[in-house]
């Protein structure tokens, strides 16, 4: 393992991507007959996906595990649920798929990202349950690093706001409140990942990550691609326990014999949203995708250097084949599925999440009415975390169809203003979206959302992205596949929605979401 002190004087250790010769995975033969496994294991759920070479899902299986909530706004997992859940998942898509261990060529993974947790180096045991990317805990850290001034040392160097979703002041609060913990880690005896690092170190022993996770933490220089002191230093976070930055699509480790039946490299590893860039092949700079989930998160490629946002966007790694860092712009938005969540749950208007489409058709428009689902506050561009729900505009004549179209809107309203902040900081106009996601599947949802942007959006044949750029990145190390041509080749669109309002249309409604959200920024 290259030492602390390395990374920080030279920069990460390079390892070559190219590994296929070494693990003879290099036959057409073998391509037709061998499978890679993505390990997605996400904030509520652990999924275990199989693919074949052209990019087809031979079987899944998806475990859900337990959220755990100690105090209002702090969010937990038991890290050992995760990996037995995600162990679970993957030893049933195997069975599911009727094939032997020795016909997977190698295992990506894709995680939650920002998530928290803390290790023994010597037991493998968790000291204490993971703090989620969700949890708030931290926001009085944060508040006392803005009063000293690290807002703009910590956008500099990472690319990220001064917020309680990384993983920086997650582990500053950790330390703060258990001081025994804290003790441990500087005596050398802890480690620290998100949770790629820590299904690699099941999986495999191998304490390491990739940049695209490196690059959520708030402790990672992205323009010089290292664990920095200053940021080390200003969290209170010691080095000894920060895993080994390897590339995304390179060799982590082996999967232990007696975890499948046999050894199998762990060959590619990418946050979820940037796994799902790379599903979508967008290789391109200017290439965006948008999933709509929970929340949606959007990133567009911005090629071989970060760009600086002027407009409340993240600069972040999308990822690194070996070759160099490929960067993104990344804009999220908290509350884009779960207002509809909320609608079925909270408020009774609704006994399943797919009525909302049904609903929407009913009217119309929305008859004026805006809601600005801001739950826990808005995230990009405005990263307001004191905001709350509004709603706006409701008349005698509003009925359940004009709330619940209403509620649907306010997800392409935020992507939106995403989409609109990425533009003026790439100075590239969107050919068109890549839409992802759960909430993807709504046609309504997706039809408005090209018509409020005036832009094509698109979605893929093989729905399910994150995994399967996570096993891109897998089988390019390997071989598997050879190039991102041989990837590329692999996308197939399912479906298109193409803008058809009215500019004058738009505008108004544009103009009137603006009003909507200043009317819930103002209310305080």
């Amino acid at each position: 393992m290259v030492g602390v002190e390395c990374w920080f004087e030279w920069g990460v250790e390079l390892y070559s991507p190219h590994i296929a010769s070494n693990l003879g995975y290099n036959s057409p033969m073998d391509r037709n007959s061998t499978y890679i496994l993505a390990l997605d294991q996400g904030t509520t759920t652990s999924r275990a996906i199989l693919f074949n070479h052209d990019g087809i899902i031979i079987s899944v299986k998806q475990i859900p595990f337990r959220q755990i909530f100690p105090k209002p706004g702090w969010v937990e997992h038991d890290p050992e649920e995760i990996w037995r859940t995600q162990l679970k998942a993957a030893r049933g898509a195997i069975e599911a798929a009727q094939i032997e261990p020795t016909q997977i060529a190698a295992i990506g993974i894709t995680n939650q990202r920002e998530t928290t947790i803390v290790w023994e180096r010597a037991t493998g045991k968790p000291v204490h349950n993971a703090i989620v990317w969700q949890c708030r805990r931290s926001s009085s850290i944060c508040d006392e690093l803005k009063a000293q001034g690290a807002t703009d040392l910590i956008r500099q160097k990472t690319g990220l706001v001064l917020d309680p979703y990384f993983s920086g002041t997650k582990l500053t609060w950790l330390f703060r409140e258990h001081p025994e913990i804290k003790a441990r880690a500087e005596r050398g005896e802890l480690m620290f990942g998100t949770v790629d690092s820590w299904l690699i170190y099941n999986l495999t022993g191998v304490h390491a990550t990739d940049p695209s996770n490196a690059s959520r933490t708030m402790l990672f220089d992205i323009n010089e691609r290292r664990w920095d002191k200053e940021l080390l230093s200003l969290l209170e976070v010691p080095a000894d326990i920060l895993p080994e930055v390897r590339p995304s699509s390179g060799l982590f480790g082996v999967a232990k014999k007696d975890i499948f039946g046999a050894e199998i490299p762990v060959a590619g590893v990418a946050g979820d949203q940037q796994a799902a860039l790379f599903g979508h092949a967008c290789f391109e700079p200017g290439d965006v995708k948008n999933t709509y989930g929970t929340g949606c998160f959007t990133l567009m490629n911005t090629g071989p250097f970060p760009v600086e946002s002027k407009h409340n966007l993240l600069a972040t790694v999308a990822w690194d084949l070996g070759k160099g860092y490929t960067y993104a712009l990344e804009g999220s938005v908290f509350i884009a599925g779960a207002v509809i969540q909320w609608l079925r749950d909270q408020m009774g208007l609704l006994t399943d999440s797919a009525e909302s489409e049904r609903f929407a058709r009913m009217v119309e428009d929305s008859q004026g009415v805006y809601i600005v689902p801001a739950f826990v506050g808005l995230g990009a561009p405005y990263w307001d975390s004191e905001v709350r729900g509004t709603v706006v505009g409701i008349t005698r004549g509003t009925s359940k169809a004009h709330f619940i179209r209403a509620a649907l809107e306010s997800i392409a309203y935020q992507s939106m203003d995403l989409f609109e902040a990425m533009e003026k900081d790439s100075g590239r106009r969107l050919s068109c979206i890549k839409a992802d996601g759960g909430a993807s599947q709504n046609s309504f949802l997706m039809q408005f959302q090209a018509d409020i942007t005036g832009t094509r959006v698109v979605l893929p044949e093989v729905s399910e992205t994150t995994a399967l750029g996570a096993a891109y990145l897998a089988g390019l190390a390997i071989g598997y596949w050879n190039s991102l041509d041989d990837v590329r080749k692999n996308w197939r669109m399912r479906r298109e929605f193409s803008p058809r309002m009215a500019e004058e249309s738009r505008a108004g409604l544009v103009e009137g979401w603006h009003k909507a959200v200043a009317t819930a920024r103002n209310f305080r």
